[in-house]
């Protein structure tokens, strides 16, 4: 009986970003990310963790080394196609939310796809609608909504093309505590019940807690890698990079 193994949803190999002053921010990072995994990326101030999920992500290009995103090679892609690639293939959540003022919770939920000129699939924004729990909120607009509500649409706006992998930037920095942990759980969700692949970064030891693996980075490198961490794991692993 043969095994598939399935395509890494994100490789990086080798991947270098160096700036014009001689700011060094990545140095050759390999990283492979499984299909159905969520992977926290912390580190302090400047570690390259934002650099990383950028290039991860097809949102800056590297200076070196290679990224494939669902075995797709974007290095070699014109602007134009990546921008396609990243509308097909990834989904964004960022700590401001980005929602749209004008438009409803559906609306905003369903941008992306009339963006990429492709008709929504009711059944599955209804569902995604319940799933984050805006049923009754649909109609709505920014303003009408919490800030985790608002997170929330977002999330579900990252889902409804269903990518290949979601980035998620500091998804709970803007929220209370209660609101955090709603928008955490749904994120944990998305990957035991839908086997969406997630990469967030967070300065959050208890956030990344909830990811199945958790990358610590510093000056450019990942330094450290805990699978299954725990909160008190992380933050003693940040200690340890602070007193490097």
């Amino acid at each position: 009986m043969s095994v598939v193994t399935l395509a890494p949803a994100i490789r990086l190999t080798g991947v270098a970003k160096e700036y014009g002053n001689g700011v060094v921010a990545l140095q050759q990072v390999s990283l492979d990310v499984a299909p159905g995994e969520f992977v926290a990326i912390m580190g302090p101030s400047g570690s390259g963790k934002s650099t990383l999920m950028h290039c991860a992500a097809g949102l800056d290009t590297p200076s070196r080394g290679e990224v494939l995103i669902g075995g797709t090679a974007i290095g070699g892609l014109s602007e134009t196609r990546r921008t396609e690639l990243r509308r097909e293939r990834i989904g964004f959540v960022f700590q401001s939310y980005n929602l749209v003022s004008s438009l409803t919770v559906r609306d905003n939920i369903t941008l992306p796809l009339r963006m990429a000129r492709r008709t929504p699939d009711e059944a599955w924004v209804a569902e995604l609608i319940e799933r984050v729990g805006l049923s009754d909120r649909a109609g709505h607009r920014p303003a009408e909504l919490s800030g985790g509500q608002q997170q929330r649409a977002a999330i579900a706006r990252a889902l409804v093309a269903r990518p290949a992998v979601v980035f998620a930037d500091e998804p709970t920095g803007a929220l209370d505590l209660r609101a955090a942990r709603e928008v955490l759980a749904l994120l944990r969700t998305t990957v035991d019940d839908l086997g969406q692949t997630v990469v967030m970064v967070t300065h959050d030891p208890a956030a990344a807690a909830r990811a199945d693996r958790a990358l610590v980075m510093a000056d450019g490198r990942i330094v450290e890698t805990l699978s299954v961490p725990s909160a008190a794991d992380l933050a003693a692993s940040l200690i340890r990079v602070g007193e490097v």
